[in-house]
């Protein structure tokens, strides 16, 4: 048995990992992937925190643009801890060698992003997640941390307690093992969950890897959990119009322009990414292409600043940014809804049980994520799950689970192998992505949302006639892609009950029949919790 079992390898969970670690917590992290692929290798833009080592800025200020693009949607006393906790972060990313960049005066460097009052995010180029990443992982296995690569989670282990009241305990955790194709359990006496997002709901359409398919999120609401705010989707303004690679907000932070095909500027560069997304999308509806143009800053600069843009643009869409414009277009990018934790990070629901990151939501991002906080995000309430998991561990005897949960998913997965139907789900995953984009996407409305819940539920119904044409079980990612097409399915539905619900527009969720934000009924968090085969939705707003 483990003290702290971590489900994900991106930057929450290696922060966790180190954290519980420094507890004199055991820990084990589990990631479906090698851990170095995890989707915060895509945050390039940069990590905030008010250092004012370019310009003023404070605290206070970064607490107010993130409630502010939160549309008020969240936890101040959760925002607070976030903001406070950043230069403090920031120390400690420095001090385990993540490669900054850096000011003439040699401080850490920083750029304005939007949303943002002031120059706050620190940078290393645009590959600022990336070196977070790797400088993380160097850092545990200095710290011996245990890794198991390559398991895909499939169910948490609890148990039920004496008390009816008291919400069920963590017992561990049942995971498929890729390389096998067997599955095992991992008894542990604390979870954190660092799954990451859901966005691969809109596949085609998403600067997400294929993964981002809500795992940790399905998994909570089988075993009891709460989930929150499914229907809050950040599209971010640029991506590659062929390609839908992320073109980092670092491009528009720099001085880069958005225009049309006139050559036209039509909006403020650096306003919420919700605002510059609708912007986008009306001049596309009307028939218009979008581009970003970066020539100005010249090749120089480019080089310097943003190298990364300037090789995925020639490498994916065949064009040179220091000379041509970049075509773009809005995307799926962000998930804002997640797990419901509460100040502890622990999940609503389920004791024992943790999450950090994009899979979680600690009500800091509310209805529309402020650039530059998922990165923050990740390591210092990382660092707060891993904390707080090593302290329940701590505190539990070693009563192993028992084997119902692992008997269950192996016939689970057995029986998915046997299927043959007629149905081809990698068809359905693409339609669907499309589907999404268009009828849940940046602009929403009672018939389209209705059209695509009436779709999606007919496609949950066909699951068990969708056909697996790899019956093995070493190495079978069909057998994967099926499971991470029934959560995303899973997910999807409940964003479209949540969107139908929330009738009104705040940030990222825009309804054209309900365009006025409505404080007065909806300023709440839509929670989700499944009751057997049925799914209930209730606003709610209490904060512990």
């Amino acid at each position: 048995m483990v003290d702290v079992l971590i489900i994900g390898a991106g930057g929450a969970g290696l922060t966790a990992a180190l954290s519980a670690k420094a507890m004199g917590a055991s820990v084990l992290v589990a990631g479906k992937a090698q851990p170095t692929n995890s989707q915060t290798s895509m945050a390039q833009g940069g990590i905030n925190a008010a250092l004012g080592n370019v310009g003023e800025d404070s605290v206070a200020s970064h607490i107010a643009d993130t409630i502010k693009s939160a549309h008020h949607l969240c936890d101040p006393d959760m925002v607070e801890t976030m903001c406070t906790r950043a230069p403090e972060t920031i120390a400690w990313l420095e001090s385990i060698g993540v490669p900054f960049s850096r000011t003439p005066t040699a401080k850490i460097a920083q750029r304005q992003l939007g949303g943002a009052m002031h120059k706050r995010a620190c940078y290393s180029q645009d590959y600022t997640g990336l070196k977070i990443l790797h400088t993380l992982y160097d850092s545990c296995l200095k710290e011996g941390i245990d890794f198991l690569e390559e398991h895909y989670l499939l169910n948490l282990i609890t148990t039920t307690q004496e008390d009816p009241k008291l919400p069920p305990v963590t017992k561990g955790a049942t995971l498929l093992e890729r390389a096998t194709g067997e599955v095992i359990q991992i008894d542990a006496k604390a979870v954190v969950l660092a799954t990451g997002g859901y966005t691969s709901i809109y596949h085609g359409f998403t600067t997400n890897a294929f993964g981002s398919t809500g795992d940790g999120l399905c998994a909570v609401a089988r075993a009891g959990g709460m989930l929150s705010d499914i229907e809050f989707v950040q599209f971010h303004p640029t991506a590659l119009r062929h390609a839908s690679i992320l073109v980092s907000e670092s491009a528009r932070g720099e001085g880069g322009y958005l225009v049309n095909d006139k050559g036209e500027r039509f909006v403020n560069e650096l306003l919420p990414r919700d605002i510059v997304a609708r912007a986008i999308y009306a001049q596309i509806s009307a028939g218009k292409s979008v581009f970003l143009d970066i020539r100005h800053l010249g090749e120089e600069k480019l080089m310097e600043l943003l190298p990364q843009e300037v090789h995925l643009c020639r490498l994916h869409e065949g064009v040179d940014p220091v000379t041509e414009l970049i075509p773009i277009k809005p995307v799926a990018h962000y998930a804002m809804g997640g797990i419901d934790v509460d100040r502890r990070l622990e999940v609503q629901g389920i004791q024992g049980c943790y999450a950090a990151g994009e899979c979680s939501n600690a009500k800091v991002h509310g209805a529309n994520r402020l650039g530059g906080n998922s990165l923050l995000e990740i390591v210092a309430f990382g660092k707060i799950a891993g904390e707080n998991a090593a302290t329940a561990a701590r505190e539990k005897p070693d009563e192993p689970a028992g084997d119902t949960q692992l008997k269950q998913d192996r016939a689970f997965v057995a029986a998915c192998l046997e299927q043959d139907g007629e149905i081809n789900f990698y068809e359905k995953r693409d339609m669907i992505g499309e589907l999404f984009y268009h009828n849940a996407g940046i602009v929403r409305n009672a018939s389209a949302l209705e059209t695509a819940c009436s779709t999606i539920r007919t496609i949950r119904r066909e699951l068990p006639n969708m056909r697996l044409g790899d019956k093995s079980r070493p190495h079978n990612t069909n057998l994967i892609d099926f499971l991470e097409f029934a959560n995303a399915l899973e997910l999807g539905e409940m964003l479209l009950e949540g969107a139908l619900l929330r009738k009104e527009s705040r940030g990222a969720h825009y309804r054209a029949d309900f365009p006025e934000q409505n404080d007065a009924q909806y300023d709440a968090h839509t929670c989700y919790r499944k009751e057997k085969d049925s799914l209930s939705l209730e606003f709610e707003r209490n904060y512990t």
